[in-house]
């Protein structure tokens, strides 16, 4: 089974954004770290690349009010959610991977979604060239295989019951580390910014991490697997690891460490 084949079978089935929004103050916070570092006398036309349910959008609404912001997601649901949630914003089913973009803005923008899309020299290249002049690219992206909880849903997938099923998984994920992005961007803007932050999410229960990476990290891996009993089998064995790696603390909290990579780049000062 080729890669792209495996990639079809897994996103045909659709994310879910209730499951999402359960943690919408943790994955909306990147958005709002990323939106202050950016740069830009009142941009005229802004994308937001693997918008999800609006999130992410709402802080470039906030940020510039003026502007005509456009939000793009190849999942049907969550653009239902986000013209149910904001009617008055525009919205478009679009696979970044398969589709072409239309038109110049001056700021593209993608929190926490180009690790699903492959080739990233090639990506990189192309939404340099969405830009205007003077536009910025501005991207963030989950480093899932940095932390510990990643390198343990890779290990478990690998155990007999499941190898077979969940192979190829690994290879959605497109993550590079920093110098990479910078040797890439380089090549294609006047200007480059990165960063790293580490997030240490507060949540309530061991649970509650594998309920936030439900609807992320873990999903690809469980929608391959055909029986409920697997999927349940699957998460209990990542719930065990959860369990060793992330201990509680002393008021019943656990903390998540996540870390995230950042960059603005611009195509002339």
């Amino acid at each position: 089974m080729t890669n792209s084949n495996l990639e079809n079978i897994i996103m045909s089935k659709d994310w879910n954004p209730e499951l999402y929004l359960r943690f919408d103050k943790e994955r909306t916070q990147p958005s709002i770290d990323l939106v202050n570092r950016i740069v830009i006398d009142n941009p005229e036309k802004i994308i937001d690349i693997g918008c999800g349910p609006g999130n992410s959008t709402q802080i470039l609404v906030d940020r510039w009010p003026g502007s005509e912001i456009i939000g793009v997601d190849k999942s049907p649901a969550m653009i239902e959610k986000a013209k149910n949630d904001y009617p008055y914003q525009e919205w478009r089913i679009l696979d970044l991977s398969t589709d072409n973009i239309e038109g110049k803005y001056d700021l593209v923008f993608s929190n926490a979604t180009i690790q699903w899309i492959p080739n990233h020299d090639e990506l990189l290249r192309n939404l340099s060239g969405l830009l205007t002049e003077k536009g910025v690219l501005a991207i963030q992206i989950p480093l899932f295989w940095d932390m510990p909880l990643g390198k343990s849903i890779a290990k478990i997938s690998e155990d007999n019951r499941w190898a077979a099923a969940t192979k190829g998984v690994k290879e959605l994920f497109t993550i590079h580390d920093y110098s990479y992005y910078h040797d890439n961007l380089s090549g294609l803007f006047s200007s480059i910014n990165l960063w790293i932050t580490d997030y240490i999410y507060i949540l309530d229960s061991q649970l509650s991490i594998l309920e936030m990476i439900r609807s992320t990290g873990l999903k690809p891996y469980i929608d391959r697997l055909e029986s409920n009993f697997d999927r349940d089998e699957f998460e209990r064995m990542v719930l065990k690891e959860i369990e060793k790696d992330y201990l509680l603390q002393k008021n019943g909290k656990v903390l998540f460490p996540f870390k995230r990579l950042f960059f603005i780049a611009r195509l002339k000062n």
